[in-house]
């Protein structure tokens, strides 16, 4: 299985165009908010299941603020950030997945890209694939793949 994960699009769809031609089939989208009101186009982009949820910019939005599934065996949990100050670190953020039994939380909000591999949590943010704002400002996204087994990794990707 292969599913693309991207945050804070804001409207900006160009270079998640380019990603979605350039990676091919996907199986599944996950935009970690900040779509501003564009989640309907996003969505018809793709012929897959798609999550999405609202960002501290998707104001008057109808989207959950945070969102729990399974792919395969694996508990995840996907917010936005703004909520657990992951601009300061993760550590609240990492508390409250741990808390729900999460086995993957993905976040998005900073706008820099950040992968951590622990024994019990996978942490991941794939920045913005439009508005970077890590060193060298190149847009970003991760790529996760899941075997049969249920054996996750991961990938971050720019543009």
């Amino acid at each position: 299985m292969k599913i693309l994960i991207v945050s804070d699009t804001h409207k900006s769809h160009k270079n998640l165009e380019t990603v979605l031609e350039r990676e091919g089939h996907i199986d599944m989208l996950i935009h970690l908010g900040d779509a501003e009101g564009k989640e309907d186009y996003i969505n018809a982009l793709v012929n897959c299941p798609f999550h999405v949820i609202s960002g501290n910019n998707d104001f008057f939005s109808d989207l959950p603020r945070e969102e729990e599934f399974f792919i395969g065996g694996s508990h995840v949990f996907i917010t936005h950030g703004h909520y657990y100050y992951v601009g300061m670190s993760e550590e609240r953020l990492k508390a409250e997945a741990r808390g729900r039994g999460a086995d993957i939380v993905m976040y998005g909000h900073t706008h820099r890209p950040a992968l951590t591999v622990e024994d019990d949590l996978v942490t991941l943010n794939p920045g913005s694939v439009v508005y970077p704002r890590q060193e060298g400002r190149k847009g970003s996204y991760i790529v996760m793949r899941m075997d049969d087994k249920g054996n996750a990794d991961f990938e971050i990707k720019f543009v």
